[in-house]
């Protein structure tokens, strides 16, 4: 029963690494022993983090756009060439688009879903060689989605083919769980609530104070909450969790049922 949560060792894949949740999850690993891959669209800002996390342990970084089929091959085959096992896939990258529903328009739902849905389902199947090889059967090998809450309960704001993607990447959790649970890999999600991230920057300027009082925690979340779930999904204590869904919102979920 000792080392239940002992991650150090694994090499682990953050993909939108560089900032928000995926910065949390990248920090909590490298601080934890994690050889820790990560992405961005954005060159400079997954180089900066990169070398900001590597004080603490090996952090890598991978500039991509996902939703570009040649980069996301050229990600695999970096990966690929550079490691003979990866333990932890983590699907963050994602997108958002808000506007009206009488004008939401079609390039804010394809950016969405692209984003969101597609490459998170064609860059586990292009990993999926590599992720096969790294688990046992007592220790498989881990892809967490990065979901939302939204994608559970009903949004305030208009941000249409946000939740639905969110919905989409639950629902491909559990059947990818299902797939390939008996090639030693485990698929799990996480959907957080409020967070300190770009996507809710504005939210969280405009109406801080109104979003902590609305979740029972009386909080938002912080990069430990995060950092920490994600580490008890990589880890040993979890090796019979597959197929699931994670809320971690400080009971935002049963607030907003609540006063529905």
């Amino acid at each position: 029963m000792n080392n239940l949560f002992d991650i150090s060792g694994k090499i682990a894949l953050v993909t939108g690494g560089s900032r928000g949740i995926g910065a949390m999850i990248a920090e909590g690993f490298v601080k934890n022993g994690v050889k820790t891959y990560i992405t961005s669209r954005k060159s400079e800002q997954c180089n900066h983090k990169a070398k900001e996390l590597s004080k603490f342990g090996e952090c890598i970084s991978v500039p991509t756009d996902l939703t570009d089929m040649k980069e996301l091959d050229e990600l695999v085959r970096h990966i690929e060439e550079n490691e003979k096992k990866l333990n932890i896939l983590i699907n963050n990258a994602g997108a958002a688009w808000g506007a009206p529903f009488d004008t939401f328009p079609e390039n804010g739902w394809d950016k969405v879903m692209d984003t969101n849905v597609k490459a998170v389902f064609f860059l586990i199947q292009k990993l999926i060689k590599i992720l096969e090889n790294s688990g046992n059967n007592q220790d498989p090998s881990r892809i967490i989605n990065i979901g939302s809450i939204d994608g559970i309960g009903i949004p305030r704001a208009e941000t249409y083919s946000y939740p639905a993607s969110k919905a989409a990447i639950h629902q491909l959790t559990r059947v990818l769980a299902n797939r390939l649970a008996n090639r030693n890999i485990n698929v799990n999600a996480i959907a957080p609530g409020p967070f300190q991230s770009n996507m809710m920057a504005h939210s969280l300027k405009e109406y801080g104070e109104q979003i902590k009082k609305s979740v029972p925690r009386g909080r938002i979340g912080i990069p430990e909450d995060m950092a920490g779930t994600s580490i008890f999904l990589s880890s040993i204590a979890s090796s019979y969790i597959t197929g699931s869904v994670i809320p971690v919102d400080g009971g935002s979920l049963i607030a907003r049922r609540h006063m529905e």
